[in-house]
């Protein structure tokens, strides 16, 4: 029992001493100092027996509340293999994606083969003390992605694997991202702590090239233009251009201008900027706009023949011509006052800087989309190639454009409907009646449950009959108006020679007398 005793006081007399010579040691020898010292030193050891480099990419750079764009580049580069190989996942939404993003969970790890090289990626987290100002501890999480290869591969790492990453992550970034419908804010909006001169709203419109009303071989032209601009980086910049394309969308109300635009973004997951010009003060403003643009984006301009007067003073000066001296002085003063009162100062000459200028060259992938009604109205230098690069007429309904919009609103079918799908067809292309793709899908919708498709499609051949009456009564209208204009200009030249009769016999008595 004594033995015992002896031994377990012995045993407390040499844990005290072991603690209080610790504690001595650590006074004298602080152990953040022997680590500064000594762990280059194992540094170097351990990279002389051990083949592998990391590379360590955080979560933040800087200041705290910036994510880096490198992290979220590999994060979606990541995101395909980690949700088919990696066991345990957690779900994301980075800001601007439009759906869940799946990454690894933290100290999970996968490989990646790149030119036959093997890496591996962890994703780790690492967590610290800090003390606040209230001096209580707070725990402080930081994520990175940790990059392992053998030295040797080095340089495929460093000179390609990472800019492979960089890229691919990227892509998958756009192709998850929340495309967006701009439009621009007054310029009185510019300032302040949220200054924007762009507001947004979620792009959800479901147009698609299926479902557009056109023919099939038009469709595919255009489609396959999109995906040459879209993959022509490299060789808009062989030839020295900045990269962008601009699109002429003409034809009557109603033919599908705005729905052919959403059908393009859809299809190439574009951007749409859409650019109200009466609201743009002038040509300063507008290049500021151009500047804020992103990259993949259409940049579109609709019913440009209304939006301003672009041509006002090259028309202005052809009424003048026109007109002589038959506009009152007093007239004149006040069609140019009022010219000169309008709320935007937008030139022709400011927005052909804004489409193919220098000011146009800043950023790329770009599209520029006008629309109009009229395409006699806009100035030759407004559209020409180089500008307006494709021109696309958005024209009326034709028969293979009708078979489309009867699948799509009936599941109508020709060979189901044969005689009044003939019907339509007789109508369209032999009686040539003109009816927009909107007023035929007008008719065809179903209004109610008990319509059925046969009661839609004979709507429908009403709705062309009486277009056709329409047509008729519209074309002797304007023949009778333009017969009265005719008859009113005869009258004014004749009472206007007779005018100048008159002064002239008066001018020839004064004289005798």
């Amino acid at each position: 029992m004594g033995t015992m005793s002896e031994v377990w006081t012995n045993t407390g007399s040499a844990l005290a001493s072991l603690v209080f010579i610790y504690t001595i040691f650590e006074r004298f020898f602080p152990a953040h100092r022997l680590r500064e010292h000594f762990e280059p030193l194992a540094q170097r050891l351990v990279g002389l027996v051990y083949p592998y480099i990391q590379i360590t990419f955080h979560e933040y750079s800087g200041q705290r509340f910036k994510r880096s764009d490198v992290y979220d580049a590999i994060q979606s580069y990541l995101s395909k293999d980690s949700s088919s190989r990696a066991k345990k996942l957690t779900a994301n939404r980075v800001k601007g994606n439009n759906s869940i993003v799946l990454s690894m969970d933290d100290h999970e790890e996968i490989t990646d083969e790149f030119e036959g090289v093997k890496v591996w990626w962890q994703a780790k987290k690492h967590q610290s003390e800090s003390r606040s100002i209230s001096f209580y501890p707070k725990a402080e999480e930081s994520r990175f992605y940790m990059l392992k290869f053998h030295r040797c591969d080095r340089q495929v790492i460093t000179e390609r694997y990472l800019d492979h990453v960089m890229s691919e992550g990227k892509i998958v970034e756009v192709k998850n991202r929340e495309r967006k419908l701009y439009s621009n804010n007054p310029s009185e909006n510019w300032s302040g702590y949220k200054e924007t001169k762009w507001s947004h709203v979620t792009f959800e419109h479901p147009a698609t090239f299926d479902t557009l009303a056109m023919e099939d071989k038009k469709k595919e032209e255009i489609k396959n233009d999109l995906i040459k601009f879209s993959n022509s980086k490299d060789y808009y910049k062989k030839i020295g251009k900045a990269w962008k394309r601009g699109y002429l969308l003409f034809g009557p109300p109603g033919t599908g201008k705005s729905t052919m635009i959403a059908a393009m973004a859809n299809f190439l997951e574009y951007d749409v900027y859409d650019l109200e010009l009466t609201t743009v003060k002038d040509n300063t403003e507008l290049r500021r706009l151009l500047i804020e643009t992103s990259v993949k984006s259409i940049i579109v301009i609709e019913d440009i023949d209304c939006s301003l007067d672009l041509t006002g003073q090259r028309k202005q000066k052809e009424e003048e011509e026109e007109d002589g001296d038959e506009t009152n002085p007093i007239e004149k003063q006040m069609k140019k006052e009022k010219g000169e009162n309008k709320g935007s100062k937008v030139t022709l000459s400011g927005l052909l800087n804004f489409i193919d200028g220098l000011w146009s060259s800043c950023g790329g992938e770009r599209i520029i989309v006008f629309t109009t009604n009229f395409i006699d109205k806009l100035d030759p230098a407004l559209i020409r190639k180089g500008r307006m690069d494709k021109r696309i007429e958005m024209s009326y309904c034709g028969f293979e454009a009708f078979k489309l919009l009867a699948r799509n609103y009936l599941d109508a079918k020709e060979e189901d409907d044969s005689e009044l799908f003939d019907e339509i067809k007789r109508l369209l292309e032999v009686e040539k009646i003109k009816m927009t793709p909107a007023d035929v899908g007008e008719n065809l919708l179903k209004r109610s449950e008990v319509e059925t498709k046969e009661f839609c499609l004979k709507r429908l051949i009403e709705a062309l009959k009486e277009e056709k009456e329409e047509a008729k009564r519209r074309i002797e209208d304007e023949e009778k108006k333009k017969k009265e204009e005719e008859d009113t200009k005869r009258k004014k030249r004749e009472e206007k020679k007779t005018k100048s009769e008159e002064k002239e016999e008066n001018g020839i008595a004064t004289k005798e007398v």
